[in-house]
């Protein structure tokens, strides 16, 4: 059990923030927002413990110069300022005098937002190398540092592990929301637990499979991934998407799970891979040598559906097509309200791609849990390690 936020005595102290405001901008306009809400329940309950909150984050990856003009966080201090409705003093700088003044300032209550610490990243990576020296330094800033940022708690950065290393170390709701829920299905999941992955590449997935298979009472597998399942069998696939050096070890994986793998029906085959390309549903033996999979088929979608049924916890990590395209969406979007539909299931998205598709399909409250984090959820769902996580303090 890890110590989060509700443990620690805020009052009065100087409180370190990492959140995860990496937020998608334009021209200087944020274009989604999702990361800074999920951020604010902890920062208002830090606020109100009488907390002063130092804020900071990465935005992006910076490389030179040049790019520090399009990843300041000052477009997220504004934006924070107006959703707190008080006010946000931005810190255009990642350490130094002017950053000691200002939090040296601060009141009980109030609240700094400092630079990109990916700014430190310019010369010589000190923040996503996890330089000894910057951890020691921005730990010293604080009192005690709050970890909310589940995104990168896969990476061993000096914004996380850094400052863990050096001081008092507590999660944010949301980093708490990500362990209770992908953790807890993992560990110790309401049964009869099934996993739905999707995407492009087996590769990408191995370790999850791996992961799941002796945990899962079913993984079921669609999206780019499930063609080399396929050609395993000795089926035609066509030109859809193949990963020749992982065919065998898609035919251990079958031959290890038994029924437990559920692999589609029948597919989209189009004569190409475009937005407007002539199109078929054919059972998954009968694609045509001259087309490709883009997508899985209505009978599929059933078929999964009816897998899903009586189920107790459900992750789903990975797109079932190619959802950016609308004719070749409908596998994604019939999967995502089979899941949606479940009234007494923990249901779970692991983020990435499937998150962004159920979200846009205004499907985001009627999961139990969506999480923030891509490549953090991934490797937290392949049973590995994440440095952010272990660097938070036992309780």
């Amino acid at each position: 059990m890890k110590k989060t936020v509700e443990d620690a005595d805020l009052s009065g102290k100087k409180v370190l923030l990492r959140a995860d405001l990496n937020v998608p901008m334009t021209d200087g306009e944020i274009t989604n927002d999702n990361r800074i809400v999920q951020a604010l329940p902890t920062i208002e309950y830090v606020l109100e413990q009488g907390g002063r909150v130092i804020l900071f984050s990465h935005l992006g990856k910076v490389k030179t110069e040049e790019d520090k003009q399009d990843k300041t966080l000052q477009p997220v201090a504004a934006a924070l300022t107006d959703k707190l409705g008080r006010e946000v003093v931005f810190v255009p700088h990642t350490r130094g005098r002017s950053l000691e003044q200002a939090v040296s300032a601060l009141e009980d209550g109030e609240i700094l937002l400092f630079e990109n610490t990916r700014f430190e990243d310019i010369e010589d990576k000190k923040e996503s190398g996890n330089d000894a020296e910057l951890g020691r330094y921005w730990a010293s800033l604080g009192d005690i540092f709050v970890n909310d940022a589940f995104g990168t708690a896969h990476r061993k950065h000096a914004s996380n592990v850094g400052i863990g290393s050096n001081i008092e170390t507590v999660s944010g709701f949301l980093m708490q929301k990500e362990i209770d829920f992908i953790g807890g299905a993992i560990e110790e999941p309401k049964r009869p637990f099934v996993a739905i992955l999707g995407g492009a590449k087996v590769s990408d997935k191995i370790g999850v499979i791996e992961n799941l298979l002796p945990r899962a009472d079913k993984v079921i597998i669609g999206g780019g991934m499930a063609y080399t399942f396929l050609k395993s069998l000795g089926y035609e696939i066509g030109g859809s998407l193949l990963e020749a050096d992982r065919v065998e070890l898609a035919k251990s994986l079958l031959d290890k799970a038994g029924d437990k793998i559920v692999l589609p029906k029948d597919v989209v085959a189009a004569e190409e891979f475009a937005e407007d390309a002539s199109h078929k549903t054919v059972p998954v033996d009968e694609i045509p040598a001259d087309m490709e999979g883009l997508d899985i088929g209505q009978g599929t979608v059933k078929a999964f559906e009816a897998e899903l049924q009586g189920a107790g916890t459900v992750i789903w990590n990975g797109p079932m097509g190619v959802f950016e395209m609308e004719a070749f969406a409908q596998g994604t979007i019939g999967v995502c309200q089979s899941i949606a539909a479940l009234d007494d299931a923990v249901t779970i998205i692991g983020g990435g791609d499937s998150a962004a598709a159920a979200m846009d399909l205004g499907y985001a409250d009627d999961f139990s849990h969506i999480s923030t984090g891509g490549g953090a959820s991934l490797e937290y769902l392949e049973g590995r390690e994440l440095p952010g996580l272990t660097a938070i303090d036992d309780k």
